[in-house]
This record gives structure tokens, sequence and C-alpha cells, in this order.
């Protein structure tokens, strides 16, 4: 065997369809795409949700209720709470980046913590936010809140 007798193995390749090049090639005039619309002309886009002129779902779904952007989300912690997990991790200090790395939020969270449940460890807490209630039951404790902005 020599270079120049080299071929792709059989049925490996295909022939390229060629459209619009005449009534003989079987393909021509339309080049497959039926008669006339949209769909048949050059540069086509179907519509975003467009479903074929039944109502849309956006359309037949009522509105409800109200979405406020300025809205702030935390991921709250109790007193109680944050006692129990300060005894399974025995952690010192309540912050974000012990509870990122024991999995207890994301890194992107913000957490307060609530006034809920009794705090009898000592513990720093370096957090987003803390109600009234909480902190004054922390600074009981012997604790420090240091808030993060």
């Amino acid at each position: 065997m020599k270079l120049h007798e080299l071929r792709p193995a059989k049925g490996a390749t295909h022939k390229e369809k060629r459209l619009g090049r005449g009534e003989a090639s079987g393909k021509g005039g339309t080049s497959t795409k039926g008669n006339k619309g949209g769909q048949s002309r050059a540069g086509y886009q179907r519509k975003l949700a467009h479903e074929g002129g039944q109502m849309p779902i956006q359309r037949r779904v009522p509105k409800r209720g109200f979405n406020n952007i300025h809205r702030v989300e935390y991921k709250v912690f109790n007193l109680g709470q944050v006692e129990q997990l300060v005894e399974k991790y025995e952690l010192s200090e309540f912050s974000l980046e012990n509870l990122y790395i024991n999995g207890l939020v994301g890194r992107t969270d913000l957490v307060k913590v609530l006034g809920n449940g009794e705090l009898k460890s000592k513990v720093v807490f370096k957090i987003n936010a803390v109600s009234d209630k909480a902190k004054a039951a922390i600074e009981a404790a012997g604790g420090s809140v240091e808030i993060i902005k």
C-alpha cells in the first residue's frame, strides 16, 4: 500500500447535500424548506416562549404577590442551635468562616443570630446581624458580638 492509495473506510464519508442548485438536482427551488413563511427565510428565529398561536403560559398563569428587590435574606441560627453547634464542632468562635468550613452555610450567605433558646458557653460571634435579645444573652454568657458588613 502506498500513500496515494489511502482512502477513508467504506461508509465513513457521505456526499454533501447540495441544496438550491437547480431543478435537476431534485433539491432546487425551495431547497427542502417547504413553501413561503418565516421558517423558509434566511435568518429565521422563533420567538421566545412562542407556542404556535396558543396563549403562552406566562400569560395564562395569573400574577400574584410582590417581590421586594431590596430584601436581604439571612441564614438564621437561634441561640439553642448555636449551643448545639458549639458543642458538636467544638467552636470557640462562631464566625462565617467556621460555619462555611463545617458546611453549615454557603460562601456568600449572610448569617443572623436570634434569641430563641439558651446559650451557656462563652462564644465570640463574628456575624452579619444579631437581634437585641440574642445580643443580651450572648453578653450575659460572657461572649462578645462583632458585626461584619
